[in-house]
């Protein structure tokens, strides 16, 4: 007798059983269809029995089903949980320079991306008025200074007035402190730099009339750059100062590891994220405005066992995979239940299976347990 003979044999029986059931009241009739059910699982299951007894019996005379499929074999590997989410690099340092006191610029000292010094002057405003002061000034502390100088000696041998002295004096300091009240107006009409970097734009040109508040120049200091990003609040616990940040710059072609360096403390109502910044290494390419995906790692297991998420049936409320098993000459697929603990870069991190179980990664679909295989 062979498997086609037991096969005839299960289909005589579920016939029989339907005829007997035919003549069952509606009330009945749920009952009897899951009772069928089971029957038939129970005689699938004897028929497979029944093969499996005929080719261990007759191995050169059996024809047995098998179906082609690909395993991989599974290793305990480190596997990381993380949130993925899109950034943009920015500069701790990107100012917008503007004038301190309003006039017409003379000068332009600078080119754009020229290095520039904390402090180095950028341009100049017209100070002609202020200079023509500043040397009149000059010129009257020159005779205050003899006056006072001579009313002091004569002071000092107790000739003259105490007042005459003090007047001298309350008059040279008086030319003192105006010519550096001009001084300090002469130096606002230099746009200097307040950060070392690099001249990004250059706005102002000479002839034009600049007022505190209107950008003439922008300074990048491209040194010290980071990168923003939002993140879903549903990861607001998980993700903290310090967590391990791989960022990838698409125009760089490399990923750059990095660290969370600021968190933030408000969730924002119309996007429900909120703010993560991320210290960026040094690298010359890097720019400014940069669009880049950081992976904020969260969590990591050391050794993790994992599958590519797709061989992840979902079947009957169970989360099932199916791995291929030595069944005397025979490979045969089994049938097991995971737990999923994690999703990320296409692999699953799962429970229920062991290292060193080969799961079936390709044919997967409409496999059964015991079903022989072809690998």
């Amino acid at each position: 007798m062979n498997s086609t003979v037991y096969t005839r044999l299960s289909v005589v029986a579920v016939v029989a059983l339907l005829a007997a059931c035919s003549a069952a009241t509606p009330d009945d009739k749920k009952a009897q269809l899951e009772k069928l059910k089971a029957q038939q699982v129970e005689i699938t299951k004897q028929v497979q029995q029944l093969e499996k007894e005929i080719a261990k019996e007759n191995p050169t005379e059996a024809k047995i089903k098998t179906k082609d499929v690909a395993v991989a074999e599974i290793k305990a590997t480190k596997f990381d949980h993380y949130v993925q989410t899109q950034g943009r690099v920015e500069a701790e340092d990107n100012i917008s320079v503007s004038a301190k006191s309003p006039g017409v610029v003379m000068a332009v000292y600078v080119n754009e991306g020229q290095q520039v010094s904390k402090g180095q002057a950028l341009a100049q405003i017209d100070n002609a008025v202020i200079l023509r002061n500043i040397e009149s000034m000059k010129s009257q502390l020159e005779l205050a200074k003899s006056v006072y100088d001579r009313q002091k000696n004569l002071w000092d041998q107790k000739i003259g007035t105490e007042v005459q002295f003090l007047q001298a004096k309350t008059n040279k300091e008086g030319l003192e402190r105006q010519i550096a009240s001009l001084q300090e107006q002469n130096e606002m009409l230099r746009i200097k730099s307040p950060i070392n970097g690099t001249v990004d734009e250059v706005i102002a040109k000479i002839g034009e009339a600049v007022s505190p508040g209107m950008p003439a120049f922008r300074v990048v200091n491209t040194s010290d750059l980071k990168l923003t990003a939002n993140v879903s609040e549903a990861f607001v616990t998980d993700v903290k100062k310090g967590n391990k940040v791989i960022v990838t710059i698409p125009e760089l072609k490399k990923d750059l590891e990095s660290k969370v360096t600021f968190v933030g403390k408000t969730i924002d109502q119309l996007t429900r994220t909120f703010t993560v910044e991320v210290a960026l290494p040094s690298e010359a390419n890097l720019r400014p405005n940069m669009s880049g995906v950081i992976k904020v790692v969260f969590h990591s297991e050391p050794t993790a066992i994992t599958v590519p998420i797709n061989v992840v049936q979902d079947i009957n409320g169970e989360k099932i995979v199916f791995v291929a098993e030595a069944d005397g000459k025979n490979t045969v697929a089994r049938k097991k239940v995971v737990k999923v603990e994690g999703v990320y870069g296409g692999k699953a991190q799962v429970s229920g299976l062991t290292a060193g179980e080969k799961v079936v990664t390709f044919g997967y679909q409409g496999l059964n347990d015991g079903e022989f295989l072809k690998i």
